[in-house]
């Protein structure tokens, strides 16, 4: 990204403050921590985050009957309540929800989005559609800027201004938000050079996997949406994901926060135990 030298005059204390957040890997020094500050207050063109928040939770009964997943109590709040408030905080403001089971709670819930601070649109599919399917549905609504893509189920401390500016910096058609994981197993299974993604599995069934994970948090262009016209493929993981890195089309940004799937009675438990937020 082209950059254009300044020469500016910052007050002392002020001066001080922004050394001490320097940690040379974050932020790398003065100039890398100033256009950091500079790009989270001002913000950049990406302000919308798409977030699935379909499916019927199976694996969540009996709690699911009744609540959608994007619902279930977490910490006295649901579960996607947290998340918009993040994305809020971090001056992502244009959110739009697609929904199907028990949708209707979703939108009772949140409405247009306003007493959270946010702007909802809600996409409703007439069944369940999986991760691609749930992703085409949205393409009209996206326009000609880059967006976050988030999986409704999801809990994550992360940075996500930090994450955009990665993508911005990768030029690439996906940046996958990347974790570490005991169990691979259980999720899609990331190897990395640098910061290219050369492999993706989804759920190995064979050890000898990378313990980094998809976290379930991308940035994506909207050219994207010309990968899923031809099959309608239900899945990203298993049939967009694998020809996209076989592209070099994935970048892995990876950080270490905590971060909680919640699809399973043991996952959401750990969640209640452990959740702090941001």
């Amino acid at each position: 990204m082209e950059r254009e030298r300044l020469t500016i005059t910052l007050r002392s204390d002020l001066v001080d403050l922004l050394d001490s957040r320097i940690d040379g890997y974050r932020l790398r020094n003065r100039s890398h921590a100033i256009e950091y500050y500079l790009s989270r207050e001002l913000g950049g063109k990406l302000s919308r985050a798409v977030i699935l928040c379909g499916g019927n939770g199976v694996q969540l009964r009996p709690f699911t009957y009744e609540l959608p997943k994007a619902l279930i109590p977490v910490k006295g709040r649901p579960l996607l309540e947290h998340t918009i408030d993040m994305l809020r905080d971090q001056g992502i403001r244009d959110i739009v929800l697609t929904v199907d089971y028990l949708g209707d709670k979703i939108e009772q819930h949140f409405g247009d989005g306003a007493k959270f601070g946010v702007k909802i649109q809600y996409v409703q599919l007439k069944k369940p559609a999986g991760t691609a399917g749930s992703l085409s549905a949205v393409e009209n609504v996206i326009g000609t800027q880059p967006f976050l893509l988030l999986y409704g189920d999801v809990l994550a401390s992360i940075d996500y201004q930090e994450l955009i500016e990665f993508h911005a910096n990768h030029k690439k058609l996906v940046t996958m938000a990347v974790t570490s994981h005991a169990d691979p197993s259980a999720a899609g299974a990331v190897s990395l050079r640098g910061s290219k993604v050369v492999s993706f599995t989804e759920k190995p069934k064979t050890a000898g996997h990378s313990r980094l994970i998809s976290a379930g948090i991308f940035v994506m262009e909207p050219a994207i949406f010309a990968t899923l016209v031809a099959t309608k493929p239900a899945s990203l993981e298993e049939m967009v994901f694998p020809q996209l890195v076989d592209k070099g089309e994935i970048v892995g940004f990876v950080f270490d926060a905590p971060w909680y799937d919640i699809t399973t009675p043991e996952s959401y438990e750990r969640v209640l135990k452990e959740w702090k937020g941001q």
